[in-house]
Formats: structure tokens, C-alpha cells, sequence
């Protein structure tokens, strides 16, 4: 079991920053890829970025490619998304997730926390 906590998120004007944390307790931590997922009102989940175990190898969606960076410090448990230049349309419930190394699926999920961005 991992149990995963997103921490960070909040209201801020648009081009401003924020950063999310997403704190794991659990299985050891360095054996899981995690992943930032995000929920907009009337609209799906969607994929905004994820990094496995060893840090490398980060993937973006299109839409934060340049804006968003993804870290993680396996010491602390902790990954960390780092969101930059947001944008109204970033305002959604963001969501980590977390997926044992070999798997596709993410099988751990975090309660979410809110990112608001004010135009």
C-alpha cells in the first residue's frame, strides 16, 4: 500500500506559480512512478505529467510542456510539481498517482487539491 497526500494548491492570478507536493508513506518509494492528473468541472481527468523511480525521463502534456516541471526527492517520499506561467484553463482538482515500476496502471491516488488561476 502507498498512501499518497497532495499539498500546495490554492488561488493565484494568471502568470503566477504555485507549487504542489505529493507526500507517499508506504511501500518504498523509489519503486514507483508517480504521476500529476487534473480534473476540470465537466471534464474528464487528464494526464499533465509523470516521472519514474530514478527521476528520470519526465513526460508533459502538450499542454503544460515549458510551463510545468515535475522533480521528485525519494529521501523525502515527496514529488513535487512545479507549475509555472498558469494559465485560467490550468484551474482544475490536481491529483498525484502513484504506479509500481513494470505496471501501467496507477493504482494509488491522492484526495487532490485544488489550483485555482484568476484571469
Amino acid at each position: 500500500q502507498v498512501q499518497l497526500v497532495e499539498s500546495g494548491g490554492g488561488l493565484v492570478q494568471a502568470g503566477g506559480s504555485l507549487r504542489l507536493s505529493c507526500a507517499a508513506s508506504g511501500r518504498t518509494f523509489s519503486h514507483f512512478a508517480v504521476g500529476w492528473f487534473r480534473q476540470a468541472p465537466k471534464r474528464a481527468r487528464e494526464f499533465v505529467t509523470s516521472i519514474i523511480g530514478t527521476g528520470d525521463s519526465p513526460r508533459y502534456a502538450d499542454s503544460v510542456k515549458g510551463r510545468f516541471t515535475i522533480s521528485r526527492d525519494n529521501a523525502k517520499n515527496t514529488v513535487y510539481l512545479q507549475m509555472n506561467s498558469l494559465k485560467p484553463e490550468d484551474t482544475a482538482v490536481y491529483y498525484c498517482a502513484a504506479r509500481y515500476r513494470g505496471t501501467t496502471t496507477y493504482e494509488y491516488w491522492g484526495q487532490g487539491t485544488q489550483v485555482t488561476v484568476s484571469s
